[in-house]
């Protein structure tokens, strides 16, 4: 990630944005030696990343014990337009940009086909979307059997976590006046105003 500017440096914010987001791309390298990415939900726990492919997925069968592998989280993101500045008013000299929140962990991944553990991580999975539901589901809701099926078509997959690169691009570099204009631009309700408002660095 490149990260010169906006470093994230809180791991626990890392954390947040993560379990928030719940899903992440897990990019490896395939057997052609391109890159191979696929979406997966995801529960980061310690130092270790849990999740699942479909086992019809051919991305699980490229990855070996301690595989390198990157996992890139993303947040809110929206496109800043330039009419939003103060500043653009004052002098016009003002481009477009991006603002975004990102999470990259990088580390070793290895395949898991146990039919325990993956019973166990889809519990837990599952609890985790499931809590504060009124209605909430469980896996003990649906057929043994049917819930063995399911598992035998899924494999799991865990990421130990060596390196974690975060950052929240959210118009830090810009006069307090134009940040103003692009959390009333964007609404609010947009989740980069949202998180706009609640940076540390907006007086």
């Amino acid at each position: 990630m490149y990260v010169p500017h906006f470093n994230a440096a809180d791991e626990s914010w890392a954390r947040g944005l993560v379990a928030q987001a719940g899903a992440a791309e897990l990019i490896t390298t395939g057997p052609d030696g391109y890159p191979v990415a696929t979406l997966l939900p995801v529960l980061w726990e310690g130092d270790l990343v849990i999740a699942h492919f479909a086992r019809a997925n051919p991305h699980w069968r490229a990855i070996g014990a301690g595989t390198p592998a990157l996992l890139a989280c993303t947040g809110p993101q929206a496109y800043i337009h330039p009419g939003w500045y103060a500043a653009k008013a004052e002098h016009g000299k003002v481009v477009p940009t991006w603002n975004y929140s990102a999470v990259h962990l990088t580390g070793t991944a290895w395949i898991i086909e146990d039919t325990a553990w993956l019973r166990d991580a889809v519990t837990r999975l599952t609890d985790r979307h499931e809590a504060g539901r009124a209605d909430r589901w469980q896996v003990s809701d649906a057929p043994a059997d049917y819930v063995d099926g399911m598992l035998r078509a899924i494999v799991g997959v865990e990421l130990r976590v060596e390196r974690i690169e975060a950052k929240a691009k959210l118009s830090q570099n810009r006069p307090v006046e134009d940040r103003r204009g692009v959390i009333e631009g964007l609404g609010a309700a947009h989740p980069v105003g949202e998180a706009m408002r609640h940076d540390a660095d907006f007086a």
